[in-house]
């Protein structure tokens, strides 16, 4: 299966999830500091009908900041509702504009480590499949927004349920999961981490 078919799958699973939240679930916290289950996707989902100019445009309301553009997205969707995002999830199932750059591996990685940021909260984990992580784990190092190699520096990242290894240093442990969320920066794997380097790695979260 190639990287725009996993996003694509991605964001099936993603749907499948949406369609039974309850409203309860939609406005509870995810662990993107200061948002909501629902913001979360309105954010998988606020750049896919921007043509270059107009992700020019949001990017120039944003000072060329990826937070506060992010904010700006988030701002002009804050009237979508949970059934209305359902549906407009529905309608992009597979990525378009800035989400499908990198062959789709853009929409891949943010789709999957956003879907743990709401199920992880909600208590409702999930095997991810591996064939996804691999190149979100990649994507996550490398990718032009999260620079996760940055915080993986001087580190061996080990994954302990798929075969997969990162780096040079005193070695993290951890499933490729928990490894994606840590190089993505969420504090809440931290005790899922374990091994010599784990403190170290620990340190640079947040």
């Amino acid at each position: 299966m190639g990287v725009m078919a996993q996003a694509r799958a991605e964001r099936e699973d993603l749907l499948e999830l949406l369609e039974r939240l309850t409203d309860e679930q939609w406005r509870a916290p995810s662990l993107c500091a200061g948002w909501t289950v629902r913001d979360v996707v309105a954010h998988v989902l606020s750049y896919e009908d921007l043509g270059p100019r107009a992700l020019a445009a949001r990017f120039a309301r944003g000072r060329f900041l990826v937070g506060r553009t992010n904010a700006v997205g988030l701002a002009d969707d804050a009237g979508r509702t949970p059934a209305e995002l359902v549906e407009r999830l529905r309608q992009h199932l597979t990525p378009a504009g800035l989400t499908a750059g990198m062959g789709g591996a853009i929409a891949l990685t943010d789709g999957l480590i956003h879907q743990q940021d709401i199920r992880r909260p909600l208590g409702l984990p999930r095997a991810v499949p591996a064939d996804r992580l691999v190149p979100a784990l990649r994507t996550a190092l490398f990718g032009p927004v999260l620079r996760g190699v940055l915080r993986a520096r001087d580190v061996r990242l080990v994954a302990t349920d798929i075969d997969w290894s990162f780096g040079r240093g005193p070695e993290v442990h951890g499933t490729g999961e928990a490894l994606l969320m840590a190089v993505a920066g969420r504090t809440a794997v931290a005790g899922e981490l374990s091994g010599p380097g784990a403190d170290r790695l620990t340190r640079r979260l947040g």
